[in-house]
């Protein structure tokens, strides 16, 4: 989850580290430090608690120079959040550092046979033997008679992480080898960036693309060795590898806020591009077909499939269970939604005729990344809703959808769980069309509405914002809410407490409307906001059912003196006379309502954690992408 950047080139290096490491603040903001090196074997480094702006505020005036260096944002995993905690980590002679990314699961075996070697250590951190055990493959190499050339860094680190377990992205330099630059990843992300003349290292593709969009994508067991005269990539063991860049589309100017007070807000409004760049190309209205081209698997291999297996976490998750809806209402397939954490630890029974979907926005998340191996080990076929091309789970996947969302910054998902429900939209049509289970009628109707859904969106932005705002300066001190939903709303619930615990601090709890009976009745009283998902599609005589049944859900609060606010479609009347405060939107097709029903739990939640006082884009003891377990 940590941000890691690294340059070699002309430019004066801290600023670009600095800015590179601003740019990736949402994985780690624990801690932060730099280390600076110059090609006569100079090695300095600074590091402060809290946030990076301490960490400018601290070098601040200082001369600082240095023809390459690594720079690094923690979030804390062994270790208290402080100085001597922050990254980058010396070994003991003070002569190589390390930055760290992962967990090493091995370092207290580790540690203790270092420490029979006479190595100290200062911290409470994994990260800190890295450092150690790499000085050490320097100590053994000088102690082996007749070698008389040094040790090359990057084969000390290729010795040192052999003897790692565990999930690790490292950058090391040395004293020993000036002027290179050395990484090695073996699961958290871990990415190359080629400029003119200049080359970079990042966990995260924003940390380095206002640089550069040609980028190289580290993949597990690799080391890439930065120097000026260029990049050079191998195995653990030493053998060549070719890792050409590929070219990242995104807009430089799509990871900055744009004046917006927030990244997130700033996400929130970019909803409706980033749901018509997920449609785009693949849906004709002529035809009334979908394609998607990416899949790699053919309707001969997909009519083969008896179910389909969804392994997500989070915002995902939830973006899955909304898809269990679609696919099992369109294509009539049945449908497995598991939390990627807790898949592989229940023996799942898999086989060749269940296709495995991952959904991820990074396409680094370890518990997915275990979840999709997990298929793999059963053969199964595994397709990968992803945002970021070229990482871990589309790269092992058999096919995949690209999402298209631009790069996401606020730690609380909005704009990629909205275009993961557009892609898995997509995917349940394909899927009915394949299986002949939607008349050509009914697919062009859905896809009509999918293709208006982008302006639907906008229309959300507009009405609901002020009510949102509106609410949160009535609710804000709430200390726990609850949210309701039916049928396919029901994950909209979840993700809207979701939103609110993570970013208010609020606690939310999201609960089948159905369920209100069995115990969350208990909660309610004249203090407890009730937010109920109370949409329908009119054409859709199940949707309605379900409305009705939840409106008699709305009744049972109101009974009991509870405050509701309701998520309707427009001209909704009847809802109107039942609830305190009710935010619109339009109607569409039952399984599409879900992206419009988010839009204002998404605002609702904004609002009130700025009402609060939250730090809105990095809340407390979140990251952005989970790249441990």
């Amino acid at each position: 989850m940590c941000g890691i950047v690294g340059y070699v080139g002309p430019k004066p290096v801290v600023p670009v580290i600095m800015e590179g490491l601003r740019r990736l603040e949402y994985r780690g903001y624990d801690s932060a430090g730099i280390a600076l090196a110059d090609g006569y074997g100079d090695l300095s480094v600074y590091r402060a608690p809290g946030k990076l702006r301490n960490l400018e505020a601290l070098v601040a005036g200082m001369p600082l120079t240095g023809s390459y260096g690594l720079g690094h944002t923690r979030w804390a995993t062994h270790g208290r959040p402080t100085e001597g905690n922050a990254h980058p980590h010396r070994d003991c002679s003070g002569s190589l550092v390390v930055v760290h990314n992962g967990i090493v699961e091995n370092y207290l075996t580790l540690k203790r046979d270092l420490q029979d070697k006479e190595h100290i250590f200062v911290t409470e951190t994994d990260t800190e033997i890295i450092a150690h055990l790499i000085e050490q493959e320097f100590l053994d190499a000088d102690d082996v008679p007749g070698s008389s050339a040094p040790l090359p860094l990057e084969e000390a680190v290729r010795r040192a992480v052999r003897k790692l377990k565990g999930a690790f992205a490292i950058g090391v330099l040395s004293a020993h080898d000036p002027g290179k630059l050395v990484a090695a990843r073996n699961g958290p992300p871990a990415v190359i960036g080629f400029g003119n003349g200049e080359y970079f290292l990042a966990s995260d593709i924003p940390g380095i693309l206002h640089h550069t969009r040609n980028i190289a994508f580290l993949q597990d067991g690799d080391v890439a060795v930065l120097t000026p005269a260029g990049v050079q990539f191998s195995d653990f063991e030493g053998n060549a590898l070719s890792r050409p860049p590929q070219y990242v589309s995104w807009d430089a100017a799509q990871a900055e806020k744009e004046g917006y007070p927030h990244f997130m807000l700033k996400e929130i409004y970019e909803q409706p591009r980033a749901v018509r760049d997920t449609i785009r190309g693949r849906l004709s209205m002529t035809t009334g077909q979908v394609s998607l081209p990416d899949l790699k698997l053919s309707e001969e291999e997909l009519l083969k499939i008896q179910r389909v297996v969804i392994a997500s976490c989070g915002t995902s998750w939830h973006a899955s269970l909304v898809a269990k809806f679609m696919i099992e209402r369109l294509a009539r397939l049945p449908v497995e939604v598991d939390y990627a954490s807790e898949f592989r630890y229940r023996k799942p029974i898999l086989g060749k005729t269940d296709l495995g979907i991952l959904v991820s926005q990074s396409g680094e998340t370890a518990d997915t990344l275990a979840a999709q191996a997990e298929m793999i080990a059963h053969a199964m076929p595994t397709l990968a809703v992803c945002n970021v091309i070229g990482s871990a789970i589309p790269r092992r996947a058999l096919g995949s959808i690209s999402t298209n969302a631009g790069p996401e910054i606020g730690v609380a998902s909005t704009k990629a769980f909205t275009a993961q429900l557009a892609a898995l939209f997509l995917f349940s049509v394909y899927l009915a069309q394949i299986r002949n289970t939607l008349s050509s009628e009914e697919c062009y109707r859905l896809l009509s509405a999918l293709g208006e859904l982008p302006n639907q969106i906008d229309a959300v932005l507009r009405s609901a914002a002020p009510v949102c705002e509106r609410l949160a300066k009535e609710f804000y001190g709430a200390e726990d809410s609850l949210f309701l939903g039916r049928g396919i709303h029901y994950p909209i619930a979840l993700e809207g407490a979701l939103k609110l615990k993570e970013i208010s601090y609020i606690h939310a709890e999201g609960y089948p409307a159905g369920e209100m009976k069995h115990g969350p009745n208990a909660l309610i009283d004249e203090t407890l906001p009730v937010v109920c998902v109370a949409t329908k599609d009119p054409n859709d005589p199940e949707s309605v059912l379900k409305y009705e049944k939840t409106l008699s859900n709305i009744q049972e609060v109101t009974a009991r003196n509870g405050r509701v606010i309701a998520v309707a479609c427009e001209n909704d009347q009847e809802i109107s006379r039942l609830v305190e405060h009710v935010i619109f939107i339009p109607s569409t097709v039952e399984a599409l309502l879900p992206i419009l029903e988010v839009v204002p739990l998404q605002l609702f939640a904004y609002y009130i954690a700025v009402e609060r006082g939250c730090d809105v884009d990095q809340p407390r003891n979140l990251a952005k992408s989970v790249t441990v377990e």
